[in-house]
């Protein structure tokens, strides 16, 4: 887009035109001690040539440390992404198209929004998926919120499986409703512990949400059992979902789970820095008319041509806004456009290869990593494709020096739990060979020596 400045000319007519006598005036309601240190920190430098900035810019991306071997999950992941990916979604009529608005206009978009919803549900088995929220975190938190709108209830039950910053994301919803949130522990296997469920649940209980397989990797084996202790109680199960993992494990569908999300990130979407990222929501049509977000419908205009249009958006800037199911504005329709030409490309077949080798990867680090002295495995429980090593020393340590090697050895669950000072959740997928997990444990086996 050309950049057109305002001549002093244009300013001062614009200023006249609202009856101010300066730029600074319009300024005026923020606290001048504030203004005066916004002009002290940010004054920039002078402006460069082009080529200068280019140069400039090139010498901060060579500070990327991108030839690392890398075991890092813990919910974004480094899968292989198919070039024909970002080919598709770089064409301008998608890449810079804005967030459609308007129910029946952007046919292209709201066509990719449809398909997408379509794959998702094909993947979890639900009846109706949204068109994406920002991601994983959100998404949990709006799916509680979808319950107490449903129920009336009061207290939310979350594993403490679920991942640490879903959590505070669900607090941060969550806290000017004064909902209460409880906790529910695992058991040593590193499932949810059923006992503790059952002593908790009570007749406030809106929501349980159960991550499967949970943030330590390990699969929540009983996850029927626990469908049907919440449903029991009339509470609603929400299932956090890592998607490649569907590739073989049961869809949510399958124990019964009233709502679904996850991370969209692992479906063609790269490590970008945090973000963004895609979060996945999805539930049963009964409902339909609870769900954050907005559905993409396919219907026929007056001519009998198949068109797609806005079918639900229940947001605060086209209803009441105390009926207003979300705030959800920009969603993340070009990373779940990304997400949608991933699954197209690998279909039922190729997503469940994927999914198998990360599986053989993961328990083939895991048998190496057994054989080292000065490793145990804090859970015993069934795993995907991560699981957590506690170490005979600081894992930071460790750390650090594999990552003078260029390795970088997974999450530091310090980072979350202070306590966890000797543990560290690994991750594997497809781009981890064999040779590089053989390394990767021999030098392992090296620095714990």
């Amino acid at each position: 887009m050309t950049y057109f400045p305002h001549t002093k000319k244009e300013i001062e007519e614009m200023l006249k035109e609202i009856g101010v006598e300066s730029i600074e005036e319009l300024f005026l309601d923020i606290p001048e001690e504030i203004r005066e240190l916004a002009n002290k920190n940010f004054l920039l430098p002078p402006p460069i040539s082009e080529i200068e900035l280019k140069k400039e810019i090139l010498n901060i991306s060579q500070e990327n440390k991108t030839d690392f071997i890398s075991f890092i999950g813990g919910g974004a992941y480094n899968h292989y992404i198919p070039p024909v990916v970002k080919e598709i979604i770089s064409y301008p009529s998608f890449y810079t198209s804005y967030t459609p608005y308007q129910p029946e206009i952007s046919q292209g978009f709201l066509q990719a929004m449809f398909e997408y919803q379509s794959l998702i549900c094909d993947l979890t088995g639900m009846d109706v998926a949204n068109a994406s929220l920002y991601e994983a975190g959100s998404g949990t938190a709006e799916s509680a919120l979808m319950a107490y709108r449903i129920n009336g209830r009061k207290d939310v039950i979350i594993s403490e499986g679920v991942h640490p910053e879903y959590k505070e994301v669900l607090r941060t919803y969550l806290k000017s409703l004064k909902l209460n949130i409880k906790e529910i522990p695992l058991n040593e296997r590193g499932e949810t512990d059923l006992n503790k469920l059952k002593e908790i649940l009570n007749e406030n209980t809106s929501s349980v949400i159960i991550q499967n397989p949970n943030f330590f990797g390990v699969i929540e084996k009983d996850i029927d059992k626990i469908s049907g202790i919440v449903h029991e109680n009339n509470s609603l199960l929400i299932s956090i979902v890592y998607p490649i993992s569907l590739g073989i494990l049961k869809p949510p569908k399958d124990y019964n789970a009233d709502v679904v999300v996850g991370e969209g990130q692992a479906l063609g979407n790269s490590l970008n820095f945090g973000g963004p990222y895609l979060g996945i929501f999805a539930t049963k049509k009964e409902f339909i008319r609870q769900i954050p977000g907005r559905i993409v419908g396919e219907t026929i205009d007056k001519n009998g041509k198949r068109g797609f249009v806005l079918t639900l958006q229940a947001r605060e800037q086209h209803i009441r806004r105390a009926k207003a199911t979300s705030n959800i504005c920009s969603n993340e329709a070009l990373t779940a456009l990304a997400s949608t030409v991933y699954l197209s490309l690998l279909g039922k077949k190729g997503l469940k290869r994927i999914a198998e080798i990360c599986f053989d990867r993961a328990h083939y680090a895991h048998k190496k990593l057994s054989e080292i002295p000065g490793i145990d495995f804090p859970y015993s429980g069934y795993f995907f494709n991560e699981f957590v090593i506690r170490l005979n020393k600081s894992a930071k340590d460790v750390y650090e020096e594999l990552m003078n090697i260029k390795i970088l050895p997974g999450v530091l669950l310090s980072n979350f739990y202070p306590v966890r000072e000797k543990e560290i959740l690994l991750a594997f997928t497809e781009m981890n060979s064999k040779e590089e997990i053989n390394y990767f444990v021999n030098k392992l086996r090296e620095v714990l020596r």
